[in-house]
């Protein structure tokens, strides 16, 4: 028999963890997913780059070569020479869509906002079934809290039949926002199906659980995204919370622990080490 300490114990947690929620989808549930980021370290080499560089030599007038090396600098993180390129890419053909695109990335990675948003426009404008340009229109809209308009580019990316999963993902998030938690799981179960080896779909998911009240499927959630990651602060500290409202206070502890270790700011963490800690 749960005593009456107890019972309000596990109130006092689910209120807690129903305020966690209401901040997750909004301010700390990823953008993108790392394991589908564009970012390839072997196409970022100096080998790979020199060899682009070899054909832009036989090649100057090329649009495509100096967009396919200002694609390498970018995922090096050689902002200023990635965006050199894609100037001269464009200035040769000015119809190239992709390397709109990929200028419009750069601009984002630099903070320029605007200018990646013109870029993002003039690529769908020259190709409006292109669905990599509406995705990062898309994030850049929710960085910038132009949620509904995020909404409607990543559905059109789903519409047009992506198979980036990141479509999926950051609609789910979306719908997060909106207390739609049952489309938000079925957009993270297809992000899941198109990258199973990525964590954050997981933990979004298991968001969604928890705020439907399926706390069964939310830890295996999370238990998921931390066999994918086990840098994921999110997923050890709301694996926690369920522990804690489960009674497995020290079991809970530890994940706070490692959350909070991971990501001191992370207030979840902070606020269930506090209840915890020394509890168990």
């Amino acid at each position: 028999m749960i005593s009456t300490a107890s019972h309000t114990k596990r109130i006092a947690t689910a209120m807690a963890l129903l305020s966690a929620l209401g901040l997750a989808a909004c301010q700390t549930a990823p953008e993108t997913m790392s394991t589908v980021s564009p970012m390839d370290a072997a196409q970022a080499s100096s080998e790979n780059i020199s060899s682009l560089t070899a054909v832009i030599e036989r090649s100057p007038n090329d649009a495509e070569a100096y967009n396919v090396r200002g694609s390498a600098y970018g995922r090096g993180g050689r902002n200023r020479e990635a965006l050199a390129d894609f100037d001269r890419a464009i200035q040769l053909n000015p119809g190239l869509y992709q390397a709109y695109n990929n200028r419009a990335l750069i601009h984002r990675n630099m903070g320029n906002s605007q200018a990646a948003l013109a870029d993002y426009n003039q690529a769908i404008q020259l190709n409006a079934s292109y669905d990599a340009a509406y995705i990062g229109r898309g994030n850049l809209n929710r960085a910038s809290g132009r949620t509904n308009e995020a909404f409607q580019d990543f559905e059109r990316a789903i519409q047009l039949d992506t198979t980036n999963p990141r479509a999926y993902y950051n609609r789910g998030l979306m719908y997060q926002l909106r207390n739609q938690h049952d489309f938000a799981i079925g957009d993270f179960g297809q992000a899941i199906s198109l990258a199973p080896g990525a964590a954050e779909p997981y933990t979004a998911r298991g968001l969604s659980y928890l705020a439907i009240d399926n706390e069964d499927n939310a830890l295996s959630d999370f238990n998921t995204a931390l066999v994918r990651d086990k840098t994921n602060a999110e997923a050890w500290a709301y694996q926690g919370l369920i522990l804690e409202r489960r009674g497995d206070t020290q079991r809970a502890t530890r994940s706070f622990a490692e959350a909070a270790r991971l990501d001191p700011n992370l207030q979840v963490a902070r606020d269930g080490l506090s209840r915890t800690r020394g509890t168990g």
